[in-house]
């Protein structure tokens, strides 16, 4: 009776402790604004089981996935064990012997999975301090944290066995124990004194590992599941979609996130999701060049400033030295938020599914909306949309002029041109198809070509296509990944009303930039539209015979993955198959490419920056592009085209290596 009630007094004392953890961690995420994360439940359990539960993201690394797997399911397996234990501890005589046969596979399961556990978490150790990966080189505290979380389930695994083996030395054992029973093999009696210094040693163990989580970095031990069912669940098939924000609401005061309080509960509950694992850094183009941006370190940060801030706020201490600090600047720094290509990499490797990008574009939000600082070359940008409708500093009568190039050129060669303007015909309806030809497929000098490439291929393919030319405006995407959410909602705006004037329903574009923010993002502004990439409908021409590379092609050619048009919108296969068609061409593959392709150094408003610190992004990428022999590099993006046609020019192969789109190099077999 005195066992149970100690037990009764540690149990419930343990648990009092945690729901106070608990209750402390959930009066956190409300400081964050609210968001709804409910939508398409059945969607978000799939996703929830094939990641949280199956794992699915960790094993893309293979060697570490597979050491975590072995934890996470001998944990899965073992809660049977603690909560047999935890009943024992009020019903001294309990087990679940009562499920028969049943049992013996459980018990049989606990003795496999509690010596893999054991001998992973030993090999985890010793990875931790000899031959670690970069990824995983914390500072100090970080790295006792894990030692300490390791060396308890150690403990966990070990007064497991010790209670096992007592019981089978005592005769009271039932189930089957294979791996106990071997151990047990090697004594010669029991003794009750040591089952129940083993039994109170994991009881005590397990409570006190419990009421760790909330104040370690292993949080997600608990986190991960929920915060998995509460993510973007569309990631790998849709990337980062920008929330707007409502600029006629005059109650916001706060534009962007300066602080924890600007940012939503699931942006904190990412932070206290991060199990530290390091995989967002090990794949960031910003961080692996040398520049200041860390991805872990923001979330991090993210959760540093919650466990700061958050007493203070909760429990209303006005003149708390909290209080004087803020997110941006004080924990996080411009100089990384700016160096973000927006890339998803970060996104993409998580295995807990924490979205960096989002809080991230709120902080540049801040620091331009609100605090107008910004790198100086950004006045450039926002003053040449201002005045000229784009990024380039070209007049937006200008956008005509491809156009009138591209009639020139078919009306010498006597070709028909099937291309309508929207402005003189009026309507869409009539139309296959409306070609966007973005600001870079209007005035970049080099990218123009692939806009003339790609409007031949829609001609010979019989295509009947239409052009908004001059009334066509930037899509606003590089303003809203710099943070100037006011000037893109204005292009944004301006785009719906004239796609609605036009009733434009289909939509091409050689740009992914383009293609991202009209497909997935101009739905909340009112445009629903079935927009598709140059490289899906050129694929798509040639399956259907519409386009048939005949001339015989014998180069060597590596093909870049842009990221907003892979990671952001699942598109890998098609411009692969597209070049495929050309006769004797031989494609080789980049080490990082598909879905772990590495970035131009281009995205989230890049383009338009400086690079100052570190290596160039685009070097690095360059210089992978080279080694694979290839004599042809293949895009399908303007901005990816101009960081490696610069990079190939640093390296002084331009006379060796040329980079050509994926329109052009499928003309080039058609002639």
């Amino acid at each position: 009776m005195l066992r149970v009630l100690i037990f009764g007094l540690v149990f419930f004392g343990a648990m009092g402790i945690f729901l106070y953890s608990a209750r402390r961690f959930f009066s956190f995420l409300k400081i964050g604004k609210p968001e709804n994360r409910f939508g398409d439940i059945p969607k978000r359990i799939s996703n929830t089981i094939s990641i949280a539960f199956l794992q699915t993201k960790l094993l893309r690394s293979r060697f570490a996935g597979i050491l975590h797997l072995c934890i996470y399911w001998g944990f899965l397996v073992l809660l049977f064990v603690v909560i047999e234990s935890i009943i024992e501890g009020f019903f001294p005589s309990f087990s679940f012997a009562f499920l028969g046969p049943l049992y013996n596979v459980l018990t049989f399961l606990q003795d496999f999975f509690g010596m893999l556990v054991l001998v992973t978490v030993i090999f985890s150790l010793f990875r931790r301090y000899i031959g670690t990966p970069k990824r995983l080189q914390v500072e100090r505290s970080a790295k006792l944290d894990a030692s300490f979380i390791l060396v308890m389930i150690a403990v966990v695994m070990i007064t497991m066995f010790g209670m096992s083996v007592e019981k089978i030395l005592l005769g009271s054992s039932e189930g089957y124990r294979p791996v106990s029973a071997f151990i047990a093999g090697n004594f010669t009696a029991g003794s009750h004194t040591a089952y129940e210094f083993f039994f109170w040693a994991h009881i005590i163990v397990v409570l006190g590992f419990l009421n760790y989580l909330p104040y370690s970095k292993h949080f997600h031990v608990l986190s991960s599941v929920p915060n998995t069912f509460f993510s973007n669940y569309q990631i790998p098939y849709q990337g980062i979609v920008l929330k707007p924000i409502n600029f006629e609401d005059e109650s916001i005061t706060q534009y962007g996130a300066k602080d924890i309080e600007d940012l939503t509960w699931k942006n904190i509950l990412d932070g206290y999701t991060c199990t530290e694992c390091g995989r967002c850094t090990s794949v960031c183009p910003a961080n692996t060049t040398g520049k200041l941006l860390n991805p872990k370190l923001i979330v991090t940060k993210i959760r540093k400033r919650t466990e700061e801030k958050g007493p203070a706020v909760v429990n209303k201490i006005e003149n708390a030295p909290a209080l004087n600090k803020n997110l941006v600047h004080d924990f996080i720094t411009p100089q990384e938020l700016w160096a973000c290509t927006t890339c998803m990499a970060c996104v993409q490797e998580c295995p807990v599914m924490i979205d960096h990008i989002t809080p991230i574009i709120d902080m540049r939000r801040d620091l331009v909306m609100m605090e107008s600082e910004f790198p100086p070359e950004m006045n450039t940008v926002f003053r040449n949309m201002e005045n000229n409708e784009s990024p380039w500093a070209f007049g937006a009568e200008q956008r005509n002029d491809w156009i009138d190039e591209l009639s020139d050129e078919l009306s010498k060669e006597g070709k028909e041109n099937h291309l309508k303007k929207l402005s003189n015909i009026g309507s869409a309806d009539d139309l296959d198809v409306v070609f966007w030809s973005g600001c870079a497929g209007a005035f970049d000098k080099r990218y123009r070509n692939v806009t003339k490439s790609f409007a031949q291929l829609l001609n010979k393919a019989g295509v009947k296509y239409g052009v908004l030319g001059s009334e066509e405006k930037c899509t606003g995407d590089p303003a809203r990944r710099l943070g100037n959410e006011f000037l893109a909602q204005t292009f944004i705006q301006q785009n719906a009303e004239t796609l609605k004037k036009f009733n434009v329903k289909k939509v091409v574009t050689a740009c992914p930039h383009c293609m991202h923010t009209l497909k997935n993002e101009y739905g909340k502004f009112g445009v629903d539209l079935e927009v598709t990439h140059h490289t899906e409908f050129i694929d798509d021409l040639i399956k259907n015979k519409k386009l048939s590379p005949k001339k015989e092609n014998s180069e060597t050619v590596t093909y870049h993955d842009s990221c907003y048009l892979g990671r952001y919108n699942n598109v890998y296969d098609q411009p692969r198959e597209a070049v495929n068609s050309i006769p004797g061409l031989n494609i080789v593959e980049m080490a990082r490419s598909k879905d772990k392709g590495f970035c131009c150094g281009a995205g989230g408003g890049r383009m338009f920056l400086e690079e100052t610190e570190g290596k160039r992004v685009n070097i690095e990428r360059t210089e992978e592009a080279l080694g694979t022999g290839a004599s042809t590099i293949i895009s399908a993006c303007p901005f990816c085209m101009t960081m490696l046609s610069d990079g190939v020019k640093a390296k002084e192969k331009s006379d060796e290596v040329k980079v050509k789109d994926v329109a052009e190099i499928i003309l080039e077999s058609l002639e």
